[in-house]
């Protein structure tokens, strides 16, 4: 009864080694930190592994075609800059001199093949006026209610509004 008992233990114990193997080699593969591009520049050991960059993207060389699902862009870091090209579906936020997440790997020739590419922190594309990037002036414009507008008539209608 003891051997069975322990062949028994031994097997469960395998069983729960090769789980835990496989679950942390699962995790390990799938985890991708974000770098600063100053930190992965000319750094030969990041070359042709999964990375994830955060930058700004430059406006110098900078050609994105929405249609063929493509851009090529610096994606600059505070010293350094590194040449994207990425394939897939192109944000609308996405444009020179805003912040970006891209997630890819440097190929032979030193270029970030992204097929991954974000666009941080939609509150920063608003001008300091609060003024929407999106081109339309009502965008973000707040209605007010007869009761905060000391220019509308009863009815709610601000002076010299047809509507």
């Amino acid at each position: 009864m003891a051997h069975a008992r322990i062949k028994f233990l031994m097997g469960g114990l395998a069983i729960a080694l090769a789980l835990t193997f496989l679950v942390v080699a699962g995790v390990r593969d799938g985890w991708v930190y974000s770098h600063d591009v100053d930190d992965v520049v000319e750094v030969a050991s990041y070359q042709g592994k999964r990375l994830r960059l955060h930058g700004n993207v430059g406006s110098e060389n900078f050609v994105e075609n929405r249609v063929g699902l493509n851009a090529r862009f610096e994606l600059h870091g505070e010293t350094k800059h590194l040449n994207v090209d990425y394939s897939g579906v192109i944000p609308d936020l996405f444009k020179p001199d805003n912040s970006v997440v891209v997630e890819g790997y440097i190929d032979e020739d030193g270029i970030f093949r992204a097929d991954i590419l974000l666009t941080k922190c939609a509150s920063k594309y608003e001008s300091e006026g609060g003024e929407s990037v999106h081109g339309d002036p009502t965008f973000n414009q707040v209605v007010e209610s007869s009761d905060t507008n000391p220019h509308a008539d009863q009815s709610g209608k601000a002076e010299g509004d047809s509507k």
